[in-house]
């Protein structure tokens, strides 16, 4: 059996299989504990019955007035674990918390070339914002989608009218 549980400081001993994937990114030690000592409800592990971690999500709480949303800043399940529903539980985890902060909507981002994730966050229930131009590094740098869902709070659903023309990293808000 599953269990789905807060991530620890232990967990990035132990996450490097999670992590090796090419279209996960990774970060920094102190990036993973920045998240972890100021949005712990946000970063949660899926782990199996031997104790593997299977797959997590890393998030936060950001923005001001109507832009005031839950961001998914790494999601990843473990090439063994796909398929079998952990990567919709962990963001229907990540979609709980942000209702229970009175968010407006939930964003991420994702590389346009990740066909496989755009329609899976699609199946959830995002839809494509706005395209963000160079915003992953790369050898050539590559777009990404800025993908939305809006929350229980965002009546009118303004947080999720697309916008019609692209934008670059900085002016992302």
């Amino acid at each position: 059996m599953t269990t789905i549980r807060p991530f620890t400081c232990e967990d990035m001993l132990y996450f490097n299989n999670v992590n090796l994937d090419p279209l996960t990114e990774t970060y920094g030690l102190g990036f993973y504990t920045q998240y972890l000592a100021h949005w712990p409800e946000y970063f949660q592990v899926a782990e199996s019955p031997s104790g593997e971690i299977m797959g997590y999500i890393m998030g936060k709480a950001e923005g001001h007035g109507e832009n005031w949303h839950g961001h998914v800043t790494a999601l990843t399940v473990s090439p063994d674990y796909r398929r079998l529903g952990l990567a919709a539980t962990l963001m229907n985890l990540l979609e709980e918390v942000s209702e229970k902060k009175k968010a407006y909507f939930v964003d991420l981002f994702v590389r346009v070339s990740n066909k496989v994730a755009i329609n899976m966050y699609k199946n959830l229930g995002y839809i494509v914002y706005r395209t963000v131009l160079e915003y992953y590094s790369g050898d050539p740098d590559e777009d990404a989608y800025d993908m939305r869902k809006a929350c229980s709070r965002d009546v009118n659903k303004k947080s999720v009218i697309p916008l019609s023309h692209p934008v670059r990293p900085e002016d992302v808000d």
